[in-house]
């Protein structure tokens, strides 16, 4: 069976890859994207690629605090889930109430089915749990940003319980977070030989402009037959690409009209020297969510706002004296450095809104007229998981076992196991890891 692969850009990557900035010449991804130990099939992936050695991994996440003070999270000798328990208990951006709500809470999400709560909001459960709104804004609030690209008042609460049990309490490698230690269009340079070895073709910069069931017709007029075809570009993309015999056939293309998105912003500054002393740091209660040192030194950095509605009507100037703001209440001592290059990258449709609804949109791989239609891939369809990179290479992963008629499983990486101390716990949760 060949493969031919239609890519309407001249790279590689869809929304997780690099471009050259013109300001710059500097070669700047369009966001930061971490993968984490659960992510077990993007890693696979990667092993696929020979990419794994361009990964840097990192056990500890900064919290840091307005003044600069610091709380490291990380995992010590006890089992998951309680392996983060010592590192907690010494955070100082809590106190001791907040740090008791949020244990008590965590046993609960141990022990939940989360499939009893995609219909409320993770706000809701956790106003059930009797979570503070300040330690919502403390604690809650950064992991399920930056995980569901969320506010927890809006997010489906079986998403995020989902982030919460399989990437920090099943297993104490789940947490890691690894960064790309190269621009992220060079994680896929094998991709292109990968392909060709095995029989297959990659044409970039080959537009579609129409889906059918059996063929795809771009928009320079050529015509492609397939046995099989997979579409794997954004909903509203996918929906305008289908020929209308398919939205009759195919009730998919008209319900994932309804998937909203969710905007991501990417700051990339450069300073004239260091300022960024950590490889990483959460900013507690700070509009600027996440730092990244893109160098040795700390003089360039990135900063991510997920979530970043309100900020996409802000001018370049407005987003970077905000998120220069942000830094300098952290990190008191870059006050004194000069920023030299600023470039803000708005992801308007980065990734869908796991809000309640939305999730209910989801599609399946497969719709009603089986491997004769169309196949559905990207992290928006029914993979089990939010909108990551973990969950789109889910989505490839199935969309092959479609092709093949084979059982997904037969070709997903298996999860980590959850630890025996999890399983104890939760035995129900745990059968069905």
């Amino acid at each position: 069976m060949s493969v031919t692969l239609l890519e309407t850009r001249k790279k590689l990557g869809g929304r997780a890859t690099s471009f050259e900035d013109v300001r710059t010449g500097l070669v700047i991804d369009n966001c930061q994207h971490v993968a984490m130990g659960c992510c077990t099939n993007y890693l696979d992936l990667c092993r696929r690629l020979d990419a794994l050695d361009k990964i840097r991994w990192q056990k500890e996440t900064y919290w840091v605090e307005a003044g600069g003070r610091t709380s490291v999270l990380r995992p010590g000798l006890l089992p998951a889930p309680a392996h983060f328990a010592w590192s907690f208990i010494r955070a100082s951006f809590l106190s001791t109430r907040e740090m008791h709500r949020i244990t008590k809470a965590m046993c609960d999400i141990v022990g939940a089915d989360r499939t009893e709560f995609a219909e409320i909001t993770f706000g809701t459960w956790l106003e059930r749990q009797r979570q503070s709104a300040a330690v919502v804004r403390k604690f809650w609030a950064p992991i399920v940003i930056s995980a569901c690209n969320l506010d927890p008042s809006e997010v489906s609460a079986s998403v995020a319980l989902h982030v919460f049990q399989e990437g920090f309490l099943a297993h104490r490698d789940a947490a890691l977070v690894g960064v790309a230690a190269v621009p992220l269009v060079e994680l896929y340079d094998a991709a292109e030989g990968a392909l060709k070895s095995a029989g297959g073709e990659l044409r970039l910069g080959c537009g579609v402009a129409k889906v059918f069931a059996n063929h795809v017709m771009t928009t320079d007029g050529r015509r492609f037959d397939a046995d099989a075809i997979v579409c794997a570009v954004p909903p509203e993309r996918a929906t305008r690409l289908a020929h209308d015999s398919l939205h009759s056939a195919d009730p998919r293309f008209r319900q994932i009209a309804g998937i909203r998105h969710s905007p991501i912003l990417g700051v990339h500054l450069t300073f004239d020297r260091p300022v960024l002393p950590l490889h990483s740091a959460v900013l507690v209660e700070r509009d600027t969510q996440w730092l990244f040192r893109k160098d040795e030194a700390g003089a360039r950095v990135h900063a991510v706002i997920s979530a970043a509605d309100s900020w996409l009507a802000l001018t370049e100037d407005e987003i970077t004296r905000r998120v220069l703001e942000d830094i300098h209440e952290c990190f008191p001592p870059a006050r004194e450095a000069k920023l030299l290059t600023s470039r803000p990258v708005k992801e308007k449709l980065a990734t869908y809104a796991p809000t309640p609804d939305v999730e209910a949109l989801r599609p399946p791989t497969l719709g009603p007229l089986g491997r004769r239609g169309v196949i559905l891939a990207g992290d928006y369809v029914q993979t089990g998981w939010p909108a990551t990179m973990e969950g789109a290479t889910r989505s490839g992963y199935m969309a092959a076992a479609a092709i093949l008629d084979r059982d997904p499983s037969e070709l997903l990486a298996p999860s980590l196991k959850p630890a025996w101390l999890y399983r104890l716990l939760s035995p129900a949760r745990a059968a069905t890891s």
